[in-house]
């Protein structure tokens, strides 16, 4: 039955192929425009207006370029006469570019809980401390288990002696505050002008 419908569909749809390449490249471009009239803009970059689509691809043609939907969203939409290579090369570009300026900032984690020995607490601070060095972001987590959960004061004064021998290598980016049975705060690298949680 599969193999008989997709016999006669004659494979697989030419309509799929087609939404795969708009959603890969977001653009229509030349033949791919499927509306009857589009908002042109020439490739001097004038506004030619409302024109019928295969006016625009005369237009494209003529000048050696391809027409491109560059936003298909509007009512009719507006498309250029440019060169399409050239474009999708400027636009990667610009793209690695942009990604290139974004600072990717690290969270690490450090997890506790109200009984944690000063010794066993001294090795996660240690471990806060160099990646705080680093420029990466800390997240120290408290968590309850059964009752413990009815002392918060007995976390939050860890906290605050977690932060305090931090403090000067680190500045708290986001005070202690209770998130279901955990209690949490996020250290930033960088010293503090003046924080007490």
């Amino acid at each position: 039955m599969a193999g008989r419908a997709r016999r006669a569909c004659g494979g697989t749809p030419r309509f799929d192929q087609e939404e795969q390449h708009i959603s890969a490249s977001d653009l229509r471009v030349n033949e791919d425009i499927r509306v009857r009239e589009v908002r042109l803009i020439g490739p001097d970059g004038q506004n030619l207006g409302v024109v019928a689509t295969r006016e625009a691809l005369q237009i494209a043609q003529q000048a050696g370029l391809d027409l491109v939907e560059v936003a298909p969203n509007v009512e009719p939409p507006v498309c250029r006469v440019l060169d399409y290579g050239k474009f999708l090369y400027e636009k990667a570009k610009k793209e690695r570019e942009a990604r290139k300026a974004q600072t990717k900032i690290e969270i690490k984690e450090i997890r506790l809980r109200p009984k944690t020995s000063d010794h066993h607490r001294s090795f996660k601070i240690r471990d806060a401390r160099r990646w705080l060095t680093e420029g990466k972001k800390v997240r120290v987590r408290i968590r309850f288990r059964g009752r413990e959960i009815t002392y918060p004061e007995i976390a939050l004064e860890d906290l605050r002696a977690v932060a305090a021998d931090l403090a000067d290598v680190a500045s708290i980016e986001q005070p202690p505050m209770m998130e279901g049975r955990t209690m949490l705060m996020t250290l930033a690298p960088g010293k503090p002008a003046k924080a007490t949680p």
